[in-house]
């Protein structure tokens, strides 16, 4: 059994610096598309994340007037936009461009919604090795990354020092026993979700999936239930038994109500990503961030890195003038300003040391996270892990199960919906 442990490797470029998815409609897009109506003005539609259009806003003016088109480009959650084009590619609505993340590539190419670009090497040395990875499936491209994201400690400034900043998660722990009254709250963290729990099950041994002798992700070697996944899921479990986690933060919710509560002051520190730097920078928050706390057994917390990509629709009636783009936007300096505006870490590996990058709190505390971190699972099958794991998580979370009989059940589902929606695959 191979230990799914993809450490690496933002070190090979923002850390190191620093010290910092078969079948589909790929042929309605095939070259030539491009010229068909040659006499009406070229438009593309691209899909942006919420809140970050400002940031290739004159990227966009500066391609649409160098290439005589017109672009559209609307906000809609990342996360979601591939759920949109199953439904607005075929009706002939969707984007060119869209934007996602980067462990949902693999189905995407499996279900024929995103088109292969063609890349030169050169142009893919620009970004960071693991971020252009994660653009591949089985060694061919399908995306240019545009940042990288992990998880990392935000805490209050104002409630806490630097220097009574606890470096362990027992050190935690105490801290939040001193502090939680039921309205007020030290340390708090969605571990009622594997995206978030991750770091604990596995800095003690657990993992999602196992590698094969070739180094690809095995679907049927889960990890999330041997030993350390157990021990980990334990130790997880005392928060909540002990009353240091309001009941409130279990489920969907949950996000809300620890946002909420960091952002009233009524929460010391809590585990979010670069996305929450300016909700909390406008909400007034004296923040700083550092990397996730160490364990008991002397390994850091890790997580989940995740890369965002630019990527081309199947269904693009330009998809030729849309990969143009998709290099355009994720070039140095489109990336940089992009950075500046957005402050999502950029995946070019020469702004590792540019100073824009390594003055940059959040940044530095996303490097130095990174050499704990792995890659999320870009497979298919991993669709099938997030809500049996979490539905787990939330009965050990509430008492209602103990770890080792919860995550048990769970990857038993995981494996029945692998077998029944992956079978063959």
């Amino acid at each position: 059994m191979k230990k799914f442990k993809k450490y690496f490797g933002l070190m090979s470029g923002i850390a190191l610096s620093l010290s910092l998815v078969a079948c589909g409609p790929q042929d309605d897009a095939k070259e030539g598309t491009d010229t068909k109506d040659a006499d009406k003005p070229k438009e593309l539609l691209v899909w942006e994340d919420v809140m970050k259009g400002e940031g290739i806003k004159d990227a966009i003016a500066k391609f649409e007037e160098e290439n005589d088109v017109k672009i559209t480009m609307v906000e809609k959650q990342y996360t979601k936009q591939i759920e949109d084009l199953r439904l607005d590619g075929p009706a002939g609505t969707g984007p060119d461009v869209l934007t996602m993340p980067s462990d949902q590539i693999g189905t995407a190419v499996t279900e024929g919604l995103i088109k292969e670009l063609t890349v030169d090497e050169e142009t893919q040395g620009t970004f960071t090795e693991v971020a252009m990875d994660a653009q591949k499936v089985n060694g061919k491209v399908y995306g240019l990354p545009k940042a990288v994201e992990t998880t990392m400690l935000y805490y209050n400034k104002d409630l806490i020092s630097d220097d009574q900043l606890p470096t362990t998660l027992e050190g935690w722990y105490e801290y939040s026993k001193g502090v939680a009254d039921g309205k007020k709250f030290g340390f708090l963290a969605l571990f009622d979700q594997i995206y978030y729990a991750n770091s604990v099950l596995s800095g003690y041994g657990g993992y999602i999936f196992g590698l094969d002798a070739d180094g690809n992700y095995d679907p049927t070697d889960i990890g999330i239930n041997n030993a350390g996944a157990v021990e980990g899921a334990q130790y997880i479990q005392k928060f909540y038994k002990d009353g240091l986690f309001p009941s409130g933060i279990i489920g969907e919710q949950g996000i809300s109500v620890i946002e909420s509560l960091f952002t009233e002051g009524k929460a010391t520190a809590i585990i979010s990503g670069p996305w929450n730097v300016e909700p909390f920078t406008k909400a007034g928050v004296n923040w700083g961030v550092t990397k996730l706390p160490e364990l008991e057994n002397g390994k850091n917390m890790s997580a989940f890195v995740g890369v965002k990509s630019y990527n081309v629709s199947s269904y693009s009636k330009n998809a030729e003038l849309a990969e143009k783009f998709v290099k355009f936007i994720a070039n140095e300096e489109n990336s940089k300003t992009r950075y500046e505006i957005t402050q999502e870490v950029p995946a070019v590996a020469a702004l590792a040391s540019d100073p824009v990058v390594t003055e940059s709190e959040v940044a530095k505390a996303v490097a130095e996270q990174s050499q704990f971190s792995e890659l999320m699972p870009n497979i298919p099958q991993m669709n099938e892990v997030w809500t049996p794991a979490d539905s787990a998580l939330q009965t050990i979370a509430t008492g209602k199960a103990e770890p080792k009989a919860a995550l048990d059940q769970a990857v038993q589902t995981i494996k029945g919906q692998i077998e029944a929606k992956h079978s063959g695959k």
